[in-house]
């Protein structure tokens, strides 16, 4: 019997949703897959069955469903919130100050359990010392496990406190039980330096350098016994400075030039302080300048650190500045007291050597800025020594003239090797000179302008023009600034030492007609007047007479600035004369006065009136350039 119609329309239908069915079922099993697969990126995907590409087209009630859907959407996995790295302040605290807080802690537990037991006898004096000895050896020891590790910070504490101990431990082993002989104490800290010393060498550790440094120094403190032993105690100090500047040859270590240095002078102080008489003078000042040497020559024998920073670019500076100082006041206190007049020549010597430590410092080229620097500090120094021996050497007014001379050949100098830095310190010399001739000195003068007044006056004038010459020639604004304030401070000395020339020349009249047995007379009284108001014209026709001297200079050379200095100083004059002469000076005095002061105004109006520099034109052309 064949299968009817609706028989086979019904079969067909079971068929289509059967298949639809599994369908859906394998889609289902590909999601999970899919998704599992996205948890566990290393593993697999499975791959799943290919989908049937089409329904029987019998079965029409069914939807056919499309193989090559799109993927199904899988929610991202949230993101793990990674550890924010710890503050700057909250690791310094945990891996710096922790730590020396523990090792303190340490410690006083440690020294409160020793005190115990050396108070109750537990250990004799030997037993105390053999135990800080080897506490300090084992400490020494146990920080390098910890180096190994890369604790270097932590390392070096445990270092510090394990050397420490050693020279505590000998320290007491000599000053407090005198167990064993200061020689025999004294190698065993070398002993430790040396040791200290080779770790930083093997370790390239600066801070380790720097123990063996201040435990080298220490050791003369520590094994003292309050006698003079100056031979032995500064011929250990320069030992130990030359092996110093061994280590800064071969180690970019320069801070160690500056420990160095406040080590040798600590203990120098302290010696000079408690020991030192006028008889050891030459042995004393032997020593102090092989000191001086070392550290001078330091700075050109260290080595240059990559990329070296401002803190190492002047330390040899400002050890070569301190050093040059305190050099010359130790010499000054010991040799000033015998004869003062040697530390004149002494200044000299010393500002020699530091020319030539500024020209080995050039020739050397030791780094490029940092020689710079070092190569000007030693020239200041030099022109330093220099003006510190003029006062030294010459008295009252030859100090003046001196400081006026160095100016004078500091400039000449600095014009010939075009040095801007050496110009500065011959404006410095010059202003030296120039207070002191105006505050200090106090000239007692016996004949009129052929005396040591005016040729003071004269140096400082001389040296004033020099400087506005050179000024002049240069274009910067610097220059043409210094320029002019040498021209009106060179009027100005001028006007007052003509000044004080008329001010002499007046007083000794008015000493001449002074009665002998010093009674006062009104026929002295009468002259007095008279020569005063002599004196007081003398400053009128001074004063125009200088303006108009100026004036000219000011046509001559074309120059508006020296024209308004004649200007000003006329004007002034103008006030004495209408102002002051007017009351005070006699008839033939008042009449010659306004009539010098009239001849001389309507010769310079004239002089502007013919316009013989063409002022009206070039202000004219200055007004169409403005205009336009």
């Amino acid at each position: 019997m064949e299968p009817s119609q609706n028989d086979l329309e019904a079969l067909r239908r079971l068929v289509a949703e059967l298949t639809t069915r599994i369908f859906l079922i394998e889609r289902k099993l590909d999601m999970e897959s899919a998704a599992s697969a996205e948890s566990r990126p290393l593993a697999t995907a499975p791959v799943s069955p290919p989908l049937p590409s089409a329904i029987p087209p019998a079965v029409s009630p069914v939807k056919p469903v499309s193989a090559y859907s799109p993927p199904p959407y899988i929610p991202p996995r949230p993101s793990i919130p990674q550890p924010q790295p710890e503050s700057n302040l909250e690791s310094r605290i945990g891996s710096h100050w922790l730590n020396r807080i523990g090792i303190a802690a340490l410690l006083i537990g440690i020294s409160y359990f020793l005190k115990f037991a050396f108070d109750n006898n537990w250990i004799g004096p030997a037993g105390r010392i053999t135990i800080g000895l080897l506490a300090g050896i084992a400490v020494v020891v146990w920080s390098e496990t910890f180096r190994q590790k890369g604790y270097k910070a932590f390392s070096y504490s445990l270092k510090a406190v394990g050397i420490g101990a050693l020279y505590l431990s000998l320290w007491a082993a000599f000053q407090v039980y005198s167990l064993i002989p200061s020689g025999v104490v004294f190698v065993m800290m070398l002993g430790v330096t040396a040791a200290t010393g080779a770790m930083a060498l093997a370790q390239d550790a600066e801070i380790l350098a720097a123990f063996a440094l201040t435990g080298g120094f220490t050791t003369p403190l520590l094994l003292s016994t309050g006698q003079n032993r100056e031979v032995a105690l500064f011929a250990y100090v320069a030992v130990f400075d030359v092996a110093m500047l061994f280590l800064v040859t071969i180690k970019p270590w320069r801070r160690l030039l500056v420990m160095s240095y406040t080590g040798t002078l600590l203990l120098y102080i302290g010696w000079y302080a408690s020991f030192y008489t006028r008889d050891q003078l030459g042995l004393t000042l032997t020593f102090a300048t092989l000191f001086f040497a070392m550290f001078a020559v330091a700075p050109l024998i260290t080595l240059q650190p990559e990329g070296e920073a401002a803190l190492f670019a002047a330390s040899p500076g400002s050890l070569a500045l301190a050093n040059a100082c305190v050099y010359f006041l130790q010499a000054y206190v010991m040799v000033e007291e015998i004869d003062r007049t040697y530390m004149a020549w002494f200044a000299l010597a010393l500002a020699a050597v530091y020319i030539v430590l500024s020209h080995q410092v050039h020739a050397r080229e030791i780094g490029r800025q940092a020689s710079q620097v070092l190569r000007f500090l030693h020239l200041a120094v030099a022109i330093g020594f220099i003006t510190v021996a003029i006062p030294i050497r010459l008295d009252a007014h030859w100090i003046t003239i001196g400081w006026f001379v160095e100016a004078g050949v500091l400039l000449w100098v600095a014009e010939r090797i075009k040095s801007d830095f050496l110009n500065v310190f011959a404006l410095c010399a010059l202003g030296l000179g120039v207070v002191r001739l105006l505050a200090i000195d106090n000239f007692q003068t016996t004949q009129l302008i052929f005396n040591m007044r005016m040729a003071t006056y004269t140096v400082a004038v001389a040296v004033l023009g020099a400087v506005a010459w050179y000024a002049a020639s240069r274009t910067d604004d610097a220059a043409r600034t210094v320029a002019a304030v040498s021209v009106v401070a060179l009027n100005v000395l001028a006007l007052i030492a003509l000044s004080h020339e008329v001010t002499d020349y007046y007083t000794r009249q008015m000493v001449a007609v002074r009665p002998a047995d010093g009674r006062w007379i009104p026929a002295y009284g009468n002259a007095w007047r008279r020569i005063e108001i002599a004196r007081d014209f003398t400053y009128s026709a001074l004063w125009m007479g200088y303006g108009a001297m100026l004036m000219v200079v000011g046509f001559l050379r074309r120059s508006a600035f020296v024209r308004w200095q004649a200007l000003l100083l006329i004007a002034a004059t103008v006030v004495k004369v209408f102002v002051y002469d007017v009351s005070q000076l006699d008839r033939g005095y008042r009449i010659v006065s306004f009539m010098v002061l009239g001849v001389l105004l309507l010769a310079i109006s004239f002089v502007y009136q013919r316009d013989w520099l063409q002022l009206s034109a070039r202000t004219k052309t200055e007004g169409n350039s403005t205009s336009a």
